[in-house]
């Protein structure tokens, strides 16, 4: 335990160091200048700190001050030695942070019996610091664990129900991937883009409850197919709602409203604007984009630029302006995704686009 003893008289240095090396498992800093301690606070932090009140240059109660205001010394107990018998200064010394008081002349007895109380206090402290630092990391590493085990129940949950609609693991990998760049480019935080990269990979969970005939129709739906087919939105939030699960009640927000639409056309509660949660205004950009790209039973895939051209000229009406501008922000990376699997190489930018992308069913979810 180290131990910082402060005075401007060198023969009284001299026996606080005697008596305080005496005491087994401590290190003793001496210092005559108030100033010089204080330099050393941050390359050599002490466990405990004895001050003199009466020094010319600083008094004791301007270094205690001082070491309070250090966050690395803010709480390491100091002791005050004085002469002083006024409550004046005995107050104003506690009011900046003292932790004892020993009168001079010093009895040797009690000085060693104080800094042995103190430093007991202060091996207990960091013993403590030291478990909960354990523990804490214990705490990190199971959390790490559960999150890996959450993930892959999350993704072989989403491969099973999107085999069963004819979609593949790419396109709930590419939305996934997408929407989290969307994320990151919003400046949403690295947690919560964690979610909406593992929340929206459950986006049509919903579909579980749509019966084969709908999910594997090739030509168009009737009105009345369309109408069923709507409803998975509803079902998705049923299966995910009233979830403790900060990520599943991510994916449930994801579920429910990824399909509504920016200017309150869309489904299945025709909310809008910042009412519709912003996970689900981000996945409905990704989920459009990856649907209008990929070749389905019932449409064609679209060439990538001319996806890009909807995407941006859908902006204030299917989608939320912000979101299409950090779409547009992350477009290299986005059509080097998209490239490496679809192989397109229209080279296209935000300045390139134009009011004359075709437009038909872009899915069965997504229009």
């Amino acid at each position: 335990m180290r131990i910082f003893v402060i005075d401007d008289s060198p023969s009284v240095v001299a026996k606080l160091c005697q008596a305080v090396e005496a005491i087994r498992g401590s290190e003793v800093l001496s210092f005559l200048q108030p100033r010089e301690a204080l330099k050393r606070l941050d390359d050599q932090t002490p466990d405990l700190i004895l001050v003199d009140y009466m020094m010319p240059d600083m008094n004791g109660i301007e270094v205690i001050t001082h070491v309070r205001r250090n966050a690395l010394t803010a709480h390491v107990p100091a002791i005050m030695i004085t002469s002083r018998k006024e409550t004046d200064i005995k107050l104003a010394a506690m009011q900046a942070g003292a932790t004892e008081f020993l009168t001079k002349p010093i009895d040797e007895t009690e000085l060693t019996i104080r800094v042995r109380n103190i430093l007991s206090i202060g091996e207990e402290r960091l013993a403590l610091a030291a478990k909960a630092a354990s523990l804490q990391r214990d705490f990190d590493a199971a959390m790490k664990t559960v999150e890996r085990h959450e993930e892959e129940i999350i993704w072989r949950l989403s491969k099973a129900i999107a085999a069963r609609h004819g979609e593949t693991a790419d396109h709930l990998d590419r939305v996934a991937i997408v929407a989290r760049m969307i994320a990151e480019e919003l400046g949403v935080g690295a947690r919560q883009s964690r979610m909406i990269f593992l929340g929206s990979a459950l986006h049509d969970v919903g579909k579980i409850g749509l019966p084969d005939a709908i999910l594997s129709k090739p030509g168009p739906l009737s009105a009345e197919e369309r109408r069923q087919m709507q409803r998975h939105a509803e079902f998705g939030s049923e299966i995910l709602n009233d979830s403790s699960s900060e990520l599943i009640q991510t994916a449930q927000r994801i579920a429910e409203s990824h399909h509504e639409k920016w200017d309150g056309t869309g489904y299945p509660k025709g909310i809008s604007g910042s009412s519709i949660p912003l996970e689900a205004r981000i996945v409905a950009i990704a989920d459009v984009f990856d649907a209008l790209c990929s070749k389905r039973s019932y449409k064609p895939a679209w060439p990538i630029a001319e996806a890009f051209r909807e995407i941006v000229n859908s902006s204030g009406t299917h989608f939320d302006p912000a979101c299409v501008a950090a779409f547009c922000r992350r477009w290299a990376d986005i059509k080097g995704l998209f490239e490496l699997q679809l192989s397109d190489g229209d080279p296209v930018t935000p300045q390139q686009t134009s009011k004359t992308a075709p437009t038909f069913q872009l899915s069965r979810g997504s229009a």
